[in-house]
């Protein structure tokens, strides 16, 4: 089943505005547009009654959950600011920035010893 958009937004008397293509969708994480394969993410794990879903990238995907475990992705919710604020994450999302949206590569999991 598709999901309905809503036009309520959308002003078609603008000839710019309704030739134009719409923004291509962008990470939630990292927000570069979005490639040919995206993921969902639960900002609060369905494990953790999360039933929010937003589009992010494979690799931002797995820098996620290789750096958090549900339990603290659970207490920090939605609050992107302060993922990206994390000190691996940062430096993640800062060498990231440059790349192709459909880059992807292993990710290596943070020590948990």
């Amino acid at each position: 089943m598709a999901k309905r958009r809503s036009r309520a937004n959308t002003d078609y008397n603008d000839p710019d505005e309704a030739s134009a293509s719409p923004p291509a969708p962008s990470c939630w994480l990292c927000e570069r547009p979005l490639g040919q394969r995206a993921e969902w993410h639960h900002p609060v794990p369905k494990s953790r009654g999360g039933r929010s879903v937003v589009g992010v990238h494979p690799i931002c995907h797995r820098a996620l959950h290789a750096n958090f475990t549900n339990a603290e992705l659970a207490r920090i919710g939605e609050d992107v600011a302060m993922l990206r604020g994390h000190e691996v994450l940062a430096r993640f999302l800062n060498w990231v920035a440059g790349k192709d949206p459909d880059f992807h590569v292993p990710t290596a999991r943070r020590g948990r010893g």
